[in-house]
């Protein structure tokens, strides 16, 4: 019960993402009290459905859509004044997609930017007004290994990653007068539905050399919300500013 009592808000928790229902599951686990932000109300009640019950713990679900950047302030101060102060934060909302550079349109850089970067921005932002933090805070972001190395076709998706990532080292170094953390956790591809659909598009050659890119093996949801667990908690205090990679091996390559 290593997170007793914190109040942590986690985007993108939707029962139907892999990683954020994972994510969910563990720190409610760890005895956290969760406030539950997605786009669609019938998919937050599922995850909620399926944390595990504690009597003293009253998770909550903030319907709420991450691209009307204007209104995220006011919707932390909101959740703030109703359940108090965050003592973390998992950023696990993204926009995922192919944008080969021949087909690009202008409004896809949006799509990707809005969700992935700027969204993630206006939460910090958020998080660093007064009282709307606790001191020891934990602001964690869920990158990804494209970020760090070029995909093809999937130049705007690296490019918000590669962004989320840069900013948070300069985040961190702003909001350590506040004693409040900013770290990334990025997995390279991750089991599970979304990870099925591609190797369906990819066919059964393509999928091999892919599954063979990850020397350890492809991460499972469960390895990802381990890495936020580990940051967002008191053994990682001293850990800010950086970027854990999630990966198998695939960036070791």
């Amino acid at each position: 019960m290593l997170l007793a009592n914190k109040h942590i808000l986690v985007t993108g928790a939707s029962a139907d993402s892999d990683i954020g229902l994972a994510i969910c599951h563990s720190l409610a686990s760890q005895g956290a009290k969760l406030g539950l932000l997605g786009r669609r109300s019938e998919a937050l009640e599922k995850t909620l459905s399926l944390l595990p019950a504690k009597a003293d713990t009253s998770h909550y679900l903030c319907p709420f859509d991450l691209t009307q950047l204007d209104g995220i302030s006011e919707q932390i101060k909101r959740l703030v004044e109703t359940h108090g102060a965050f003592d973390g934060l998992v950023h696990s909302a993204s926009f995922q997609g192919y944008s080969p550079l021949k087909t690009l349109k202008p409004q896809q850089i949006s799509q990707y930017f809005d969700l992935n970067f700027a969204a993630a921005a206006m939460l910090l932002s958020a998080f660093a007004k007064q009282q709307q933090s606790r001191p020891g805070a934990s602001l964690i972001l869920i990158g990804s290994a494209a970020g760090q190395k070029g995909l093809k076709g999937r130049c705007l998706y690296a490019a918000s990653k590669a962004a989320l990532a840069s900013l948070v080292k300069s985040a961190a170094l702003e909001l350590a007068d506040k004693q409040i953390r900013v770290n990334c956790v990025a997995p390279a591809l991750v089991s599970g539905s979304k990870a099925d659909k591609q190797f369906a598009m990819l066919g059964e050659q393509q999928s091999q050399a892919l599954i063979a890119a990850h020397p350890l093996g492809i991460a499972s949801p469960q390895d990802v919300a381990d890495a936020v667990s580990f940051l967002i908690g008191p053994h990682s205090r001293k850990i800010t500013g950086t970027t854990l990679n999630v990966d198998g091996g695939f960036l070791a390559g």
